[in-house]
């Protein structure tokens, strides 16, 4: 574990801290902190940085209410720069958008990245923006009873691959499960942060059970 003291703050006492969506893996900002609003950041498990323009401390989210639950901090190899891992209560740049990193440069189009993420939004705007001859769009203008019966049926799949123990094809019936409750998930509101809470909710419980065994409480 390294100390706070260990880091290499600049010559004008600050350090970047490169800010990361702990569900999505995005990078959400890159913000600069001295050792106060480190200090202040591991303290409230907020982020808080401190504002070049401005000259002073200010806690994400105190007048936005886009809040920024820190997970982790680590620092690089040499300790002069910090990433922030995150859950996030809202929109993570002053623009309103998700991330401030959303003006793609360039892109290698042969190693272009995946991401469950990216997969949710093209979802959702087959849903938003109806494209003719697209399955997802056929699945969500028959509604929902349509794509619970596809879960139901993707499911069965799964088992009945799994049975065999053909990992090859199980593999496959559970991408496509994996799809369709996508699908059902944009048609009912839910997002993969709310799965990823739940399941890090669960996570806890189980690790306060773990602990009670071990004492016997």
């Amino acid at each position: 574990m390294v100390d706070i003291n260990q880091l290499k703050f600049d010559e004008k006492g600050l350090i970047p801290a490169i800010v990361v969506d702990a569900v999505s893996k995005k990078v959400l900002t890159l913000a600069y902190m001295n050792k106060e609003s480190l200090q202040i950041t591991m303290e409230k498990k907020l982020t808080c940085f401190f504002s070049r323009s401005r000259q002073e401390l200010w806690l994400k989210g105190e007048t936005s209410g886009n809040h920024q639950h820190v997970v982790s901090i680590t620092a690089d190899c040499d300790g002069d720069a910090l990433v922030v891992m995150v859950e996030k209560d809202g929109p993570a740049c002053h623009l309103g958008t998700e991330s401030c990193f959303e003006n793609t440069l360039w892109e290698n189009e042969e190693l272009s990245e995946f991401s469950l993420e990216g997969l949710m939004k093209l979802i959702e705007g087959r849903k938003t923006e109806k494209k003719e001859g697209s399955y997802t769009t056929y699945l969500f203008e028959k509604g929902t009873d349509k794509i619970l019966k596809k879960v139901g049926e993707e499911s069965t799949e799964v088992i009945i691959a799994a049975k065999a123990d053909d990992k090859k094809e199980t593999v496959y019936e559970i991408a496509d499960l994996a799809y369709h409750v996508m699908v059902l998930m944009i048609q009912m509101g839910i997002s993969l942060e709310d799965i990823h809470r739940e399941l890090a909710s669960r996570h806890v419980i189980d690790k306060k059970v773990k602990q009670e065994k071990m004492t016997g409480n």
